[in-house]
């Protein structure tokens, strides 16, 4: 595969473009986060999703840390070229770094913003007690 696709996608001036991972199965909306252009070519050669991680400075593949990788089956790139939709299969069921199936866990009801997820898996569990905001 050569790298001339990554020239198609609108880089943000940072460099990085929004990534959206998809429950390949449900639809359901798991996480959204960033990739540099080393981060998309690697999910696009491996199918694991890479991200660029805006807090710590670094690339990171989804699971390094807590096991939950997300297997890419299809990468799709919106109109405008500045957003990565990917179809994922995620492992072990949680894509948030606070043990939840999904990072979208509250809803807004009546200007009050209501928790819906249950915690599948205790951070502290899954990370340490170290765990940070921005976890894998």
């Amino acid at each position: 595969m050569t790298d001339a696709w990554l020239d198609e996608i609108s880089w943000g001036a940072d460099g990085l473009v929004t990534a959206i991972a998809q429950d390949a199965g449900t639809g359901r909306i798991l996480m959204v986060a960033h990739m540099n252009r080393e981060a998309a070519a690697l999910t696009a050669s491996t199918r694991i999703a890479h991200y660029w991680s805006r807090s710590r400075q670094r690339l990171w593949r989804k699971g390094e840390e807590s096991g939950n990788t997300q297997r890419v089956s299809r990468l799709d790139l919106d109109c405008d070229g500045d957003a990565i939709l990917m179809q994922i299969v995620q492992s072990g069921g949680i894509a948030c770094h606070t043990g939840r199936e999904s990072c979208f866990f509250r809803e807004l009801r009546d200007g009050v913003w209501v928790t819906r997820d249950p915690v599948l898996r205790d951070p502290a569990a899954i990370y340490g007690a170290s765990s940070k905001k921005e976890r894998s």
